[in-house]
């Protein structure tokens, strides 16, 4: 989970860049193209073609819908916001994650892992100290995502029970072709140059690994264990501000990079006294 935390900001700074010349459904469509490659890499190491069927097809289209749509509200939103302004948005999921996770998956969530959610998302609210502007009827967008996000994740970790990471992954990057393809065919597309090719080639190997990464930490642990991970991102996030752009977080922000981390241990401190 730590490490596609990581790559999926990477794949957010990197699509924040590619939508001020692209349109949210070329970049569906080229990245997820690309993110074939280590899909083919994983079934050939796993087992071979035959992982790419699953055993709930419905339910994994119904998954990969709800990711695609996550990548078409929050994509947008970039156009719009701050790349900082839509994740502190989107880090509502964990605590709808946490929530749906009881009546759906059947998994206890005791007190303390409620704590460490919350604080979490007050170490999101202390490091981004998101701002209303004139556009804010763009906050839709993130906020969409997030219930999105949520939805997909709980059905993640359902899935994961009978199905192979790769099938799972095979399935999201499809549909969110197709979901780019349509939109492109809807509103128009342009040939992407040399230079953007990398770009892209770059993005989509980001987006298949990172979304493996995640899909298989599902399988392997509860959903509100995993969820307020997720809060990583902003590390992560602030880090590559600072390295790419020479961002300084203030105080507020460091402390809240404190709580995010404090939340994480706590839920893992949890979760070895548990087993």
């Amino acid at each position: 989970m730590i490490t596609g935390t990581l790559l999926l900001t990477l794949q957010d700074a990197v699509s924040k860049w590619l939508i001020q010349d692209y349109s949210v459904g070329e970049i569906l469509f080229y990245r997820g193209l690309w993110a074939y490659v280590p899909i083919a890499l994983f079934a050939w190491r796993g087992g071979g073609w035959r992982l790419l069927c699953s055993a709930r097809p419905q339910a994994n289209f119904v998954r990969a819908c709800l990711n695609s749509g996550a990548g078409l509200a929050v994509i947008s939103a970039y156009a719009f916001m701050p790349l900082a302004t839509a994740m502190a948005i989107m880090f509502a999921s964990p605590l709808l994650v946490t929530a749906l996770s009881v009546p759906l998956l059947g998994e206890p969530v005791g007190r303390w892992r409620w704590f460490a959610v919350i604080l979490g998302f007050v170490g999101v609210v202390l490091i981004l100290q998101p701002k209303h502007g004139a556009w804010e009827w763009v906050l839709l967008l993130p906020l969409l995502a997030a219930v999105f996000i949520a939805m997909r994740d709980v059905m993640t970790r359902k899935i994961g029970a009978v199905d192979d990471p790769t099938t799972i992954l095979f399935y999201t990057v499809s549909v969110s072709v197709l979901f780019g393809a349509i939109w492109m065919l809807a509103f128009g597309w342009s040939w992407p140059s040399p230079s953007a090719w990398a770009v892209f080639a770059g993005l989509g190997l980001l987006n298949g690994v990172a979304h493996f990464a995640t899909i298989k930490a599902f399988t392997l642990a509860r959903a509100a264990t995993l969820m307020p991970l997720r809060y990583l991102s902003l590390v992560w996030a602030g880090l590559i501000g600072f390295i790419v752009w020479g961002d300084v977080p203030t105080t507020l922000a460091f402390v809240g990079a404190v709580l995010v981390m404090a939340s994480g241990l706590v839920i893992v401190f949890r979760e070895r006294r548990a087993a």
